[in-house]
């Protein structure tokens, strides 16, 4: 999780986000995370265990004043009641082993003939815990084996168990038993399958997150490529030209030196607003995003470095949505910087056609390729592609059947999204293929006069 997804998950001067994040209903209350915690060892859960031993010893002795045919609570009968209660301290841990305990301690207090009471609350509190950790077979069996030794006692060993002169019991009280039975383990059922689909909500969410940083980074890692990658270029274009004319034209190397320090300078305000998100995740940018606005610049930047550009422009300019404005603007960057880096001619040529529910970008140079890298990191037409691919738009890039290279990006614009994933990724509309022949998309073609050699890694 990066520095800005920490931020976001916490409120200034309060808890975790987990305080203040979904509801309680969708992602269950704070006891229920703590049972998670408690299984995997890392606290139990004393304080409930400690309020239902309370319970169930104050509840049977008000239970022992209203069934005077059954025995008096003694010493045994309160060490049951007090072992069925304790050992729910282990029900997260040991959830198996625990609601067996429970009903079997439950069954051995009835057998003795002691009064009826809260004693069953263990038995369901065992169940439920046992259920909703998946033990869901022995939840059932331990009910289901409480239920038949008390059918058990009542109608057939309450000869021969205390007290003497007890009965069988009415068969219209093991109804409301079976009620009881079928109840709570209708209960242990609901909070089984609520919990599975906390649990996965929990997970969706934390995928979410770990998937919106890792676009947040890949984002990141994109802008400052674009950044970096075209003033670094023009600074070692520059640098190049003011090292071979340090001793000739001293003047000819100032004005490079002086390229260099306004790319430089340009390159670190735009490192600073990129990194300025992380700081300050809360805030707005200081500075609008890059836009084609600033087409005018790259064309200068391009000439300081030797290549002239010439743009053309048609249809109506209209202001465009700040997502394609900011890839459309990257794009002609990355294009221009590679043509810097990769080509030999010094002339290059960006057309910018707007339509209603598309932006169409083409970048040509007459090449040919010159080998060098200058540095390149592979990642330009990957980036180009990315940004295109985020407004379901398309890239297209190779050389071009009259040499050199050719870079077109089409971008849908809003309500031109469906337009375009209609076609498909990499399929070009008919105007255009009628206007410029389909470059080979990521083709490596052999190396040939006059034409890019396939691998421009930094494209």
């Amino acid at each position: 999780m990066t520095a800005m997804d920490e931020q976001r998950e916490r409120r200034p001067g309060g808890p975790p986000r987990a305080w203040g994040g979904p509801p309680m209903w969708r992602q269950g209350p704070p006891w229920w995370n703590a049972g998670v915690a408690e299984r995997t060892g890392r606290r139990l859960p004393w304080l409930t265990t400690f309020v239902l031993t309370a319970f169930v010893q104050v509840g049977s002795g008000f239970a022992e004043h209203g069934q005077g045919s059954r025995e008096q609570l003694t010493l045994f009968a309160r060490l049951l009641l007090f072992l069925a209660t304790a050992v729910l301290l282990l029900r997260h841990r040991h959830p198996t082993p625990v609601v067996f305990a429970t009903a079997g301690l439950t069954l051995v207090y009835i057998a003795a003939g002691f009064p009826y009471g809260p004693v069953f609350l263990a038995v369901a509190v065992g169940c439920f815990a046992a259920v909703v950790a998946g033990h869901r077979r022995a939840g059932w069996g331990a009910v289901g084996g409480l239920w038949a030794g008390h059918l058990l006692i009542a109608h057939w060993l309450y000869r021969w168990l205390p007290p003497d002169d007890d009965g069988a019991r009415p068969w219209s009280q093991e109804i409301v038993v079976a009620v009881w039975v079928v109840a709570i383990v209708a209960v242990s059922e609901l909070g089984r399958v609520r919990r599975e689909q906390w649990v996965k909500e929990r997970a969706e969410r934390a995928q979410a997150a770990e998937r919106r940083a890792g676009e947040e980074r890949l984002r990141m890692a994109r802008e400052l490529h674009d950044v970096l990658a075209h003033s670094i270029s023009v600074i070692n274009v520059q640098a190049g030209v003011g090292l071979a004319l340090l001793d000739s034209d001293p003047e000819q190397a100032r004005t490079a030196l002086t390229t260099i320090k306004a790319a430089s300078k340009e390159a670190l305000g735009e490192v600073r607003q990129v990194l300025g998100t992380l700081r300050a995740p809360g805030d707005a940018p200081r500075a609008p995003a890059p836009g084609l606005d600033r087409l005018p610049e790259l064309v200068e930047q391009a000439g300081s470095a030797g290549l002239t550009v010439d743009v053309t422009t048609e249809g109506a300019p209209a202001k465009l949505p700040p997502g394609a404005d900011l890839a459309a603007f990257r794009i002609v960057q990355e294009a221009l910087t590679n043509v810097v880096r990769h080509s030999g001619s010094r002339h290059a040529r960006v057309l910018v056609r707007h339509e209603r529910t598309v932006l169409t970008l083409r970048i040509d140079d007459d090449g040919p390729a010159t080998g060098t890298d200058a540095g390149g990191s592979g990642n330009g037409l990957a980036g180009m592609r990315e940004r295109a691919a985020a407004l379901d738009g398309t890239i297209e890039a190779g050389p071009r059947p009259a040499g050199g290279f050719r870079v077109t990006a089409v971008l849908p614009l809003a309500g031109g999204a469906g337009a375009s994933a209609s076609r498909g990724p990499g399929v070009r509309t008919a105007s255009q293929e009628d206007a410029h022949p389909a470059p080979q998309r990521d083709a490596h073609p052999a190396p040939q006069e006059g034409a890019h050699p396939a691998p421009q890694e930094d494209q």
